[in-house]
């Protein structure tokens, strides 16, 4: 899959003289090689030339994507389906400015990347040269970190420091900027064997008092409920949450970016919480009289933006890596700062007690089975909810999925049960419409081993589907699942639900046959109306060893329920039986 070239010059390490030359652009591709990346997504253009001719000689594999943002969102994929940090190169101008969504997805999201983008030669910088932007100033509040490369004997450094800046502590986007004149200048190449950052110290270990502390609020909770978000997949803390969420016998519950992260068919699982969660999470948390927040934001999503009448009978415990998280959006009893997995390994041993909280389980258990997520299914048009639980059915739900943002992202997270970390590769917090193609790319590139499947709106798939380019040439086996609604679907919920109907602009009639338009970019297509035609036109592209696109024609009405609206309690859930 995909185009390479070989080494950079042909030569190895033992035949290279320590006293050889070599242009910037050579050191960043060796610099590269050192931090074994294994595939850089990008574009070229003029500020970018000399990188892209070494890349001619290198070992570098890269893949051309046909947009800017296209090349960001599938190394954003790439990053989130094997936990390395996502690359991605782009020139200068337009070139960098096209990243700038795909940083701030990242950013929202604590993805690792390392954005590479050219600039003009450094006399030029302010006179308003050809492609020139100020890349470095635009993504200020969007990245973790920024480098402006003034000096070619600075590179090695930078890069070195990129890497582990992206990917520790809290991870994220850290820009280098290359001017073209560094990228032609010429050193001797030197790679640092390590990382010495004047303050940036993450911390990573637990205070053991704050441990203690969380202990001894265990023990005497009658109440408590783990809300575990994606710091946990993040850190890779899967089985250290489940040790410590069963030694302990306290109900989970995941946020959007932690799905996968506890298995969502163990018995101490309620769902998801927040404006589409289930009802036994949202009032486990309206009664919690102790809620362990492990590697979540406690975003508004999950508060309503109510934070005055959110938990209001629980002691918080905080768990980050970031201090700067806690406390930002609610009152915190237990702030433990550090990383997610070493507190769960500290939190877990001899002495923790299990909480004595028997009949606040049975209750809520009660609650997950008396009040199921449900839709009125028909035998006359396809229901996206059955579509998204046929998905799971067929693939035993071991699948990688990713999405966009919007009804069909949060269908896939009601119906689809994720068992495994790393298996939902979607935009949380900036909810980015165009993510979940590319980003099924980058994934399917990462874990070639695995199904990954594409559910996606037929709004935000005209939004990047020119990669389709990426998946045929490339012959990329990822599986895209249109949810084809013909509107808008969460806009036009949205206008029905609080703006009495007053549809405006969210028809997307017009869109393109996309069968057809699959098919010109020599990709196998398929469309499905109905529930036999969808079982068929399913089971084909599943068994279809390349890149297949099923377009399912559902319910143009269908509305995601259950739904809290912004700004109101928990506690007034709209269950959807109330339509009628």
């Amino acid at each position: 899959m995909g185009q390479t070239a070989t080494v950079l010059g042909g030569h190895t390490k033992s035949a290279e003289s320590p006293e050889t030359m070599y242009t910037g652009s050579e050191i960043l591709l060796r610099c590269l090689i050192e931090e074994q990346v294994e595939i850089l997504f990008g574009y070229p253009g003029g500020s970018v030339l000399p990188i892209y001719d070494s890349l001619y000689q290198g070992e570098l594999r890269h893949m051309l994507a046909r947009h800017e943002q296209g090349a960001i969102h599938a190394a954003d994929g790439y990053a989130r389906a094997t936990g390395n940090p996502g690359v991605v190169i782009a020139t200068s101008g337009p070139g960098a400015t096209n990243l700038v969504t795909g940083i701030a997805t990242a950013k929202m999201d604590s993805i690792p990347m390392v954005c590479i983008t050219g600039n003009v030669p450094q006399q030029l910088m302010g006179t308003d040269a050809f492609q020139e932007a100020d890349i470095m100033g635009i993504t200020m509040p969007i990245v973790k970190h920024s480098y402006l490369v003034t000096d070619v004997r600075d590179l090695p450094r930078i890069v070195k420091e990129a890497f582990h800046i992206a990917s520790t502590g809290r991870p994220g986007p850290v820009l280098i900027d290359i001017p073209k004149d560094v990228a032609n200048a010429k050193d001797k190449f030197h790679y640092p064997e390590a990382v010495s950052i004047r303050g940036y110290q993450p911390t990573s270990n637990p205070h053991p008092l704050q441990l203690a502390r969380l202990r001894k609020e265990i023990a005497e909770a009658k109440k408590p409920v783990i809300l575990a978000g994606g710091g946990v997949v993040i850190s890779g803390a899967e089985k250290e949450l489940m040790e410590f969420a069963e030694q302990a016998q306290i109900p989970v519950i995941t946020t959007l970016m932690g799905l996968g992260g506890f298995p969502g068919k163990h018995p101490l699982w309620l769902g998801m919480p927040g404006m589409h969660g289930t009802y036994a999470a949202n009032h486990a948390l309206l009664e919690t009289d102790l809620l362990i927040g492990i590697g979540a934001r406690f975003d508004d999503r999950v508060t309503m933006g109510r934070p005055d009448i959110f938990a209001t009978k629980a002691k918080i415990v905080h768990i980050d890596i970031d201090p700067a998280e806690i406390g930002k959006n609610v009152d915190t009893f237990i702030p433990i700062v550090g990383d997610v997995k070493k507190v769960l390994q500290g939190a877990v041993n001899d002495d923790l007690l299990r909480s004595d909280c028997a009949d606040w389980i049975d209750k809520v258990q009660g609650w997950y089975k008396s009040y199921p997520l449900q839709y009125q299914d028909s035998e006359e048009i396809l229901k996206p909810q059955w579509v998204i639980r046929h998905l799971y059915e067929t693939t035993g739900g071991d699948a990688i999925v990713t999405t966009d943002v919007g009804q069909h992202q949060m269908w896939v997270a009601q119906y689809f049960q994720f068992a495994q970390p790393r298996s939902l590769i979607t935009s949380g917090g900036l909810g980015t419409m165009g993510f979940g193609f590319p980003a099924a790319l980058g994934a399917q590139l990462g874990k070639q081993e695995r199904t990954v499947i594409s559910v996606i709106g037929d709004g935000g798939f005209q939004m990047t589907n020119q990669e389709l380019a990426i998946a045929s040439s490339a012959n990329i086996p990822v599986k895209v699942v249109i949810i084809n609604n013909q509107n808008l679907g969460m806009v036009r919920q949205w206008q029905e639900v609080f703006y009495k109907k007053r549809y405006c602009d969210v028809d997307l009639s017009g869109s393109p046959d996309f069968v057809k338009l699959t098919e010109a970019y020599g990709v196998k297509a398929w469309r499905a109306t109905t529930k036999e035609e969808a079982i068929h036109a399913w089971a084909e592209a599943l068994a279809h060893p390349g890149p297949a696109i099923v377009d399912f024609w559902v319910a143009p009405e269908e509305n995601v329920f259950p739904m809290v609206a912004p700004g109101k309690g928990l506690d007034e859930m709209i269950m959807g039986d109330e339509e009628e």
